[in-house]
């Protein structure tokens, strides 16, 4: 949850870095349990409300806490086990 609270307050740092990139409403996160390749995903903002998103989110920062080494948000995660939960999410 701290993870949660530390990007809600660090939004002129992600406005900085990902905006250019990144659509309104949307996040930018790295997915990946490998340390060289990870690969990007866009997610609704909305996803941070979402308990099963928040587990994604308390794995980032037990391994990174707010140091991630993609530049961006990073979860440690296997992509399937990513995707199968962000599939669930849509259309909440």
């Amino acid at each position: 949850m701290a993870l949660l609270r530390g990007l809600l307050g660090a939004k002129k740092i992600l406005s900085r870095s990902v905006t250019t990139t990144t659509p309104k409403g949307f996040l930018a996160v790295y997915v990946g349990e490998d340390m060289v390749q990870k690969k990007r995903y866009m997610v609704p903002v909305s996803y941070l409300n979402q308990p099963s998103f928040q587990a994604l989110l308390s794995k980032s920062e037990e391994e990174f806490g707010f140091n991630h080494p993609m530049g961006g948000l990073t979860i440690p995660c296997p992509e399937d086990a990513f995707i199968t939960v962000t599939s669930s999410l849509k259309g909440r």
